[in-house]
């Protein structure tokens, strides 16, 4: 056998692992971080505005407000007022927005409803 044929390796197919039953793990609930940081980027998504535009007219760094808006930073009361200032609205605004959103996602699916669907109201 040549040095060529022993250095290569032997692929030994996976076999798939049975999946085991139990309950359905739980859905997460949101932080606040993650909820303040999407309200932002909705509002300033409908206003087609940039995030350079944006944390300019607030007066805060542009990877900084990436950061909050991607919920990786828990922004301060301070800097929350700026961007929602910039954004035509005021700090209870954007708080009262992210509390919708978390009660949306707190409110038990009605039943008969399959885990993760969507429900739309009319």
């Amino acid at each position: 056998m040549s040095s060529h044929a022993q250095n290569r390796a032997r692929v030994i197919p996976l076999r798939p692992v049975p999946a085991t039953p139990g309950p359905a793990p739980a859905a997460r609930e949101p932080l606040w971080r993650d909820v303040v940081g999407d309200v932002l980027r909705r509002e300033r998504l409908a206003q087609g505005r940039t995030l350079k535009d944006v944390a300019e007219d607030a007066r805060i760094s542009m990877p900084y407000l990436s950061e909050v808006e991607r919920g990786l930073k828990e922004a301060s009361s301070e800097v929350l007022a700026a961007a929602a200032r910039s954004l035509g609205l005021g700090l209870t605004d954007v708080l009262s927005l992210a509390q919708q959103e978390l009660a949306r996602h707190s409110r038990p699916a009605p039943a008969g409803a399959p885990m993760g669907a969507v429900l739309l109201a009319a």
